[in-house]
C-alpha cells in the first residue's frame, strides 16, 4: 500500500475540530467485548480498600458488584487491534454503573458511569463527558493552543490493559501514522474527534481516584496519537499527577520531540509501539520513518541520568511489537527490535519493564471498509503459535521480561 492508497499523510499541525461519527463507530458492536472491570481487579480493590483507611468500604463493595455482573468474552486487544497476552477476560454488563464512596476530597458518595464499549478499542464514546459544541472556530483554536481543549474520540475503563491496575483510557483523535493494521482508523484525523475541555476531562478522572488507589491503576492517554495534542496532554497529565494518579501514554514515539522534559516528569509509564526494526518495513507498514521512534526510546532511557532529561522518577517502558505475517515477522527484523530493547535496558537498567508480543488479527478490518479506506491486509492470517513463541524467545534471549 502506498501513501496515495489511504490519502496524504497529515501534517503535524493544529487543525479545526468538527463533529465526528462516534455513534457510527460505537454501533459496530461485536458480541465479544472484553472486561471493563474484571473480577480479579475487583477482588484486589476489595482487599486493598479494606486495608487502606483512605479508601472507604464503598469502593470494595462497588468493585465486587461490578465483577459479579461480568460475563465471558473474547481476548483483550491492544491499541493496534490485536489480542493482548494472557487469557480471555470477563465482560462488563451493558450500562453498568457503580457507586463509589469517597471522591478523594469530600468523602461524599459519587456514582461512576462505567461505559461498555461494543468492542475493545472501539472505545465507549464520551458517556458522562460534556462536549463543547457551541464554540466558535477561533475560540477552539485558541483553547487548543493553550491546552484547554482537546479532540477526543472516546474513553473507557479497563483492567490489565494499557498499564497496571484499573485504567481510565482516553483515546485522542489525530495520528501522523497510517498503520496498515490500525484498529482505530476513525482516529486518524483530529477533525473527527469531539471537543472536550481539560477541566471536563480532569473532573471525570477525579471521580475515579478511589478506584485507581484501590487497584493501583491510573490513566492512560492513547489514540490516535496522544502527542499530536501535546499541550492538552500536558494539561491532563499535570492535573492527574496533582491528584496522585499514575499516568501512562500510549505512543508510536514518532512525535517524541513533542514530549517536553517538563511533560516527561508527569509520565510514569510509556507504552512504546515499535512497529518494525527494518526502516523500509516500518515505512511500508506506517507510511513514516523509523528513526524518530528510536530516538525517542533512547531519550526515555536516558531520563534521570547525567545528560538526560531531569526526572526524579523517570518513566519506564512497556515495549509493544505486533507480529504481522509477511510484514514484521521475519527473524532478522525481530532481532533488530530485540537488540534495540536490550540497548535501552543497558542505558538505564530496568527501563524496559516488559515487552508485549501482540499477534495480528483481523478485528479492525470492517471499520476500514465502513469509513471507505482500502484495507491492505485482507488476506493476511494471524501468525502461528510457533512464530509468536519464536518471537517471544528472541526477546527473552536478551534478558527481557516478555508477555
Amino acid at each position: 500500500m502506498t501513501d496515495a492508497d489511504v490519502g496524504p499523510l497529515p501534517a503535524v499541525e493544529l487543525v479545526e475540530i468538527t463533529g465526528s461519527d462516534l455513534a457510527r463507530s460505537t454501533a459496530e458492536a461485536l458480541a465479544t467485548e472484553p472486561a471493563l472491570i474484571e473480577a480479579e481487579a475487583a477482588t484486589d480493590a476489595a482487599t486493598d480498600a479494606s486495608q487502606d483507611p483512605l479508601v472507604e468500604a464503598g469502593v470494595a463493595e462497588a468493585a465486587t458488584d461490578v465483577a459479579e455482573d461480568a460475563a465471558p468474552s473474547a481476548p483483550e486487544l491492544s491499541n493496534d487491534g490485536v489480542p493482548k497476552p494472557g487469557d480471555s477476560k470477563p465482560a462488563a454488563k451493558a450500562n453498568a454503573k457503580a457507586i463509589f464512596f469517597g471522591d478523594g476530597t469530600t468523602g461524599s458518595a459519587i456514582e461512576l458511569d462505567v461505559p461498555t464499549a461494543p468492542r475493545r478499542r472501539t472505545g465507549a464514546g464520551l458517556s458522562g463527558v460534556q462536549i463543547e459544541d457551541g464554540l466558535e472556530r477561533h475560540d477552539k483554536l485558541k483553547m487548543m493552543r493553550e491546552g484547554e481543549l482537546g479532540s477526543i474520540h472516546s474513553w473507557e475503563l479497563v483492567t490489565a490493559v494499557d498499564g497496571p491496575g484499573t485504567r481510565l483510557t482516553v483515546f485522542f483523535n489525530g495520528c501522523p501514522l497510517r498503520c496498515l493494521y490500525c484498529h482505530n482508523p476513525d482516529t486518524f484525523e483530529m477533525r473527527d474527534g469531539e471537543p472536550v475541555t481539560a477541566t471536563e476531562l480532569l473532573k471525570k478522572i477525579r471521580r475515579y481516584v478511589p478506584v485507581f488507589k484501590a487497584t493501583k491503576g491510573g490513566i492512560t492517554l492513547s489514540g490516535g496519537e496522544v502527542l499530536m495534542q501535546p499541550a492538552f496532554a500536558a494539561k491532563i497529565l499535570r492535573g492527574a499527577k496533582e491528584m496522585g494518579v499514575h499516568t501512562a501514554i500510549d505512543t508510536s514515539g514518532y512525535l517524541g520531540k513533542s514530549l517536553s522534559d517538563d511533560m516527561m516528569k508527569d509520565v510514569d509509564l510509556v507504552l512504546l509501539d515499535v512497529k518494525s526494526g527494518h526502516p523500509e518495513t516500518y515505512k511500508e507498514v506506517t507510511g513514516r520513518e523509523l528513526e524518530p521512534t528510536l530516538e525517542f526510546g533512547r531519550r526515555l532511557a536516558k531520563a534521570g541520568l547525567p545528560g538526560g532529561a531531569d526526572a526524579e522518577t523517570p518513566p519506564v517502558i512497556w515495549l509493544r511489537f505486533v507480529v504481522v505475517p509477511g510484514y514484521t515477522d521475519a527473524e532478522d527484523n525481530v532481532e533488530i527490535i530485540a537488540n534495540y530493547a536490550a540497548e535501552l535496558q543497558s542505558i538505564r537498567p530496568g527501563v524496559i519493564e516488559r515487552v508485549e508480543i501482540l499477534p495480528f488479527h483481523q478485528m479492525g478490518r470492517d471499520k476500514w471498509k465502513e469509513i471507505g479506506l482500502p484495507y491492505a491486509l485482507d488476506g493476511v492470517s494471524p501468525p502461528s503459535k510457533e512464530v509468536v513463541e519464536r518471537v517471544r524467545e528472541q526477546f527473552r534471549n536478551k534478558g527481557l521480561t516478555v508477555f
